[in-house]
């Protein structure tokens, strides 16, 4: 296991039991270098989406921990915040949320000339992905897909 993955791994197990106690959801965590700056980040989000408020409550929690616990080495910066509309889809929590709903994917090869695919989300499973495109059912194996993330429709 990499620092990186210990590092979320710790994260995620003292961020649940705060988010999970407000009601909130602990979508994701990632422990990222960015601009040479190393950022240590949960994305939280509830129905109805997450507020500052909210945000700012579970961070002066997981602040008050980390302090105590002190398990990462390097400087860097903390953050909570909302994953956003456009977060990919990651957990099968994500997925199973998503389904009948417009999704975007990109893959990281071309496939039949194209490497962007937009439809309903059908079926998954934790090897593929299965959309209607415009009538036409179309499976992606998971391990293909750069990105997956609700469409935005305007």
């Amino acid at each position: 296991m990499s620092r990186r993955e210990e590092y979320e791994q710790k994260t995620e197990a003292i961020l649940t039991p705060i988010v999970e106690s407000r009601g909130f959801e602990l979508v994701d965590v990632e422990y990222v270098k960015e601009a040479g700056t190393w950022y240590l980040r949960g994305y939280i989000d509830k129905p109805g989406g997450i507020t500052v408020n909210d945000c700012e409550d579970v961070s002066r929690a997981f602040s008050d921990i980390l302090d105590e616990q002190d398990f990462i080495e390097d400087s860097y910066i903390m953050e909570i915040s909302s994953p956003g509309l456009d977060r990919p889809l990651k957990k099968e929590k994500d997925f199973k949320r998503s389904l009948g709903k417009l999704v975007e994917i990109r893959t990281y090869r071309p496939i039949e000339k194209q490497k962007e695919f937009c439809g309903i989300l059908n079926a998954y499973d934790s090897n593929s992905v299965t959309i209607d495109e415009d009538g036409t059912e179309r499976t992606f194996d998971k391990k293909d897909i750069a990105l997956i993330r609700l469409a935005i429709e305007f």
